[in-house]
């Protein structure tokens, strides 16, 4: 079995979604923005492709980036934010997948779970090393917001 760009834009895409709901879609659409594909002309993926959607997107990751931070911010697994975030997960899977003329079902699944995976994973990673070395849980959010960022600006560049 040979794994496609597209296979692996959507996982990638989809693990960014579950540690940073919008930062995904903020890449995504900041790729296909500034590259737009032919086959997201026509289809609900198309708006995705607008310096707009980029911009809100954008907006929008920044938010959640401090947002995160903040004392009362909710449990990334607790049910609307595990449901944004693997709903981001497959949009971006989704559109990656129809983008590479592919079937945008096949990606959407992948970008969910991924997203679904990447949830729960980063949200133990980072509550077990709170624990384990006492860091505060924001240094611990900022972290993991510079590595989101990168792998976000390493997808992009692989584009």
């Amino acid at each position: 079995m040979k794994i496609t760009k597209a296979f692996k834009q959507a996982v990638g895409l989809g693990i960014i979604a579950g540690a940073r709901t919008f930062m995904a879609p903020a890449v995504i659409s900041h790729m296909y923005s500034r590259h737009p594909s032919r086959y997201l002309e026509h289809t609900p993926f198309e708006f995705m492709q607008t310096i707009s959607a980029s911009k809100v997107f954008k907006v929008l990751a920044l938010g959640e980036l401090v947002g995160d931070k903040l004392p009362n911010a909710p449990n990334r697994t607790d049910f609307p934010g595990l449901i944004g975030r693997t709903v981001a997960g497959i949009w971006v899977g989704a559109s990656v997948y129809k983008a590479h003329r592919k079937k945008a079902f096949v990606g959407g699944l992948i970008g969910g779970a991924s997203a679904l995976a990447a949830t729960f994973g980063c949200f133990f990673l980072r509550d077990a090393l709170g624990k384990k070395t006492n860091i505060p849980d924001p240094i611990i959010g900022a972290v993991e917001d510079v590595m989101t960022i990168t792998a976000g600006v390493i997808l992009a560049k692989g584009y």
